[in-house]
């Protein structure tokens, strides 16, 4: 394999594993950063200035879209896929 096809795979996966998180609107990535955090429902909607009902909605979604069933397999998933402060940015 040639630097060049290296160098192509590489940013494929990049790509790939930044997938998910372009796919979030960016209030559900700061909800995402806020359950990374550990954040509680109710402290994330405080520091959002949304209601606690919102911060659910935006869980669902999340959930949904992370394909996973709880809070702490959105965590687990974030972080594996390289979930971190930075990705707020993008």
């Amino acid at each position: 394999m040639t630097r060049q096809q290296i160098a192509v795979s590489e940013a494929t996966l990049d790509r790939d594993a930044s997938a998910p998180f372009a796919r979030l609107t960016p209030t559900q990535r700061k909800v995402l950063d806020g359950v990374y955090c550990g954040q509680l429902n109710k402290q994330i909607a405080y520091d959002l200035g949304i209601a606690e009902a919102t911060v659910k909605a935006h869980m669902t979604a999340l959930m949904r879209k992370l394909k996973v069933r709880n809070r702490t397999q959105l965590a687990v998933t974030a972080q594996a896929l390289g979930w971190s402060k930075s990705a707020l940015a993008h």
